[in-house]
């Protein structure tokens, strides 16, 4: 094998697993250690930077960075990087004063269609930037989904409000009870730029026997919970059947539960371990008394004089072909029909855009969606991009963030006159953790501590108010012993040649046994003479050369423990252990445009 190139920005940033796994990148172990200092408005900070809506997403992230987790190979749970953030925010002091400042304006206009997370995120980029920016939304408060979807036990207005107003108060102006209806007016308005995040609003219906007649009682799940979040509905049946197996379903049942619901259902036509909803999101329905009802295919409402009484179902199996790919066959039993008094129909979302003329210069693919490019989110109309749910259907609040950063650099690059496809590259910090011979910066003793459990409101209270927050949230003590579980991916291991002798002291004490020399070979050879076994091929093997023997050292980074015993073990200094901190880059921030070296 070759040399690895630990220069290059994207090594070590992959070897952060849980910052690669983020959509938006946020420097998760740094966050970490300052919550582990008691350090929380520090934390706060970093993650406002990156994620734009920390105590949201602490609340109500999908957690694509928590199965990356290191500390979840070498046993069952990752840390619970998402209640971390959370306890930034509970415990941060007034940061207000380390917001942007609202600055002089620079004479550009942004219109930003929707007061969700994505436009939320564009506008918190370029606002400090100088760019007027003026936030449409049809609801008369900021937030979105975020407000209108996701139930207040799960995430109060006031957490809402706080983060929705740092941003708005950066002078954006919003534009509350306002619905755009017409992208060519919107166009002839002459803002320097448009963005479009405006979500996937419509929820898909269920066209079986009975639909129509049965209507009054049948509800589509988003709307249904829009009503509830907005004052409209406060009661629903005793008999509740939710129909799908994603987390609005989810939310659909739990607050089902909490408007009269005594016995509300989830029916779903997969299988258990194949539902979208997160496994937390189920095993929070289940723990209030919802049972998820699996491999049930509904083929009717019933009805009696247009009164729901039931849904019938089809039992079905699953097969699989040759390939792998999952067919759902008739099971052979007699069709059920359960009774019920109401359903919530969570079946998913679709976009819809009827205010977009088709001949405005957007184009539109054969599903109807526009057509976006992924790295800019820019459309085919030079000034119009897209973001959030509006760019590529259903996803969750951090990808929403995530476009809204990219969006608004490509509208920063277009408005300067520069190459939107141009990206800069992120900004690399690397520096030494060594403090003494033994000593580090940081703390690499690793904690045996099992995942800390979140406390929980009493069942029997948290279902008697709706507004009642379900989840507490961890306490400074909790905070610590889980922060103190993180293994600090971001310290890097980084090998000089030069100085090493070859005694195998590191070789000798690594617990993992992730260090090898060896004679060099291909990287299937290679992986096959490792100390432990490789399994996983998706993480680079870091390979140096150099030495005096000719052979090579071959570290195996998916192991690593970043514990730092072969450093301090190290009799000539080889081994050393360097913090890597990776900033994506954002409009305005300086734009790098040669490769950084990592080390």
């Amino acid at each position: 094998m070759k040399p690895t190139d630990i220069s290059a920005p994207d090594y070590f940033h992959k070897v952060v697993d849980c910052q690669w796994a983020c959509p938006a990148h946020t420097p998760v172990p740094e966050y970490i250690r300052l919550i582990a200092q008691g350090r929380y408005s520090d934390a706060y900070m970093i993650n406002w930077q990156s994620n734009v809506f920390p105590g949201i997403l602490g609340r109500t992230c999908d957690r694509p960075c928590e199965p990356a987790c290191r500390r979840g190979r070498v046993e069952e749970n990752p840390v619970a990087i998402c209640r971390l953030k959370r306890v930034a925010a509970d415990f941060k002091d007034d940061i207000r004063q380390r917001l942007p400042r609202p600055s002089a304006r620079n004479g550009k206009r942004i219109a930003l269609v929707g007061g969700g997370p994505a436009s939320l995120a564009v506008a918190r980029d370029l606002a400090p930037l100088g760019y007027h920016c003026t936030v449409f939304d049809a609801d008369p408060k900021a937030g979105g989904m975020m407000r209108s979807q996701i139930p207040k036990f799960r995430l109060p207005d006031s957490v809402i409000d706080e983060e929705t107003d740092y941003i708005l108060n950066l002078g954006i102006e919003f534009k509350g009870g306002t619905r755009i209806d017409s992208m060519k007016k919107l166009l002839a308005d002459k803002y320097d730029a448009i963005f479009v995040g405006s979500g996937a609003p419509r929820g898909r219906e269920l066209d079986i026997p009975g639909r129509k007649e049965a209507a009054k009682n049948i509800h589509i799940g988003i709307d249904w919970l829009s009503s509830v979040s907005f004052g409209h509905i406060d009661k629903i049946g005793k008999r509740v059947i939710v129909l799908g197996g994603g987390n609005t379903a989810m939310d659909c049942c739990r607050t089902a539960r909490r408007l009269g619901g005594e016995d509300v259902k989830v029916i779903v036509r997969s299988g258990f371990e194949e539902m979208k909803a997160s496994p937390w999101e189920k095993e929070d329905a289940m723990h209030e008394d919802i049972p998820i009802l699996n491999f049930m295919v509904p083929v009717a409402f019933v009805h009696d004089n247009g009164k729901l009484t039931g849904v019938t179902f089809q039992k079905v199996r699953a097969e699989y072909d040759a390939k792998g790919k999952r067919s759902l066959v008739p099971a052979g039993e007699p069709d059920q029909t359960i009774p019920c008094d109401d359903v919530l129909v969570a079946v998913g979302q679709e976009n819809a855009f009827p205010w977009i003329e088709r001949d405005c210069g957007i184009e539109f693919d054969k599903w109807n969606m526009p057509k976006v490019d992924p790295k800019t989110m820019g459309s085919t109309h030079p000034k119009v991009f897209f973001g959030g749910d509006a760019a590529f259907g259903p996803k969750n609040i951090i990808w929403a963030v995530a476009h809204g950063h990219d969006a608004a650099l490509s509208i920063h690059k277009l408005v300067s006159g520069e190459d939107i496809s141009e990206r800069p590259l992120p900004e690399v910090h690397i520096s030494s953790q060594k403090m003494g011979i033994h000593e580090w910066s940081y703390d690499n003793d690793i904690s045996a501590d099992m995942r800390f459990k979140v406390p929980h409101r009493d069942k029997v209270v948290a279902l008697k108010d709706i507004r009642a927050e379900v989840e507490l949230g961890y306490d400074v003590k909790l905070a610590l012993g889980e922060a103190q579980r993180c293994l600090n991916c971001d310290v890097q291991t980084v090998f000089a040649p030069n100085l090493c002798i070859e005694c195998d002291a590191c070789v000798d004490i690594c617990p993992m046994d992730c260090i090898t020399f060896t004679e060099n070979g291909e990287e299937g050879d290679l992986r096959q003479r490792l100390k432990a076994p490789s399994p996983h091929h998706d993480q680079a093997l870091y390979v140096a050369d150099g030495l005096k023997t000719g052979r090579v050292m071959v570290k195996d980074e998916d192991v690593c423990l970043h514990c730092g015993l072969c450093a301090e073990r190290c009799p000539t200094g080889a081994w050393d252990m360097q913090k890597y901190l990776i900033d994506m880059v954002h409009a305005g921030s300086s734009c790098p445009t040669k490769s950084r070296s990592a080390a």
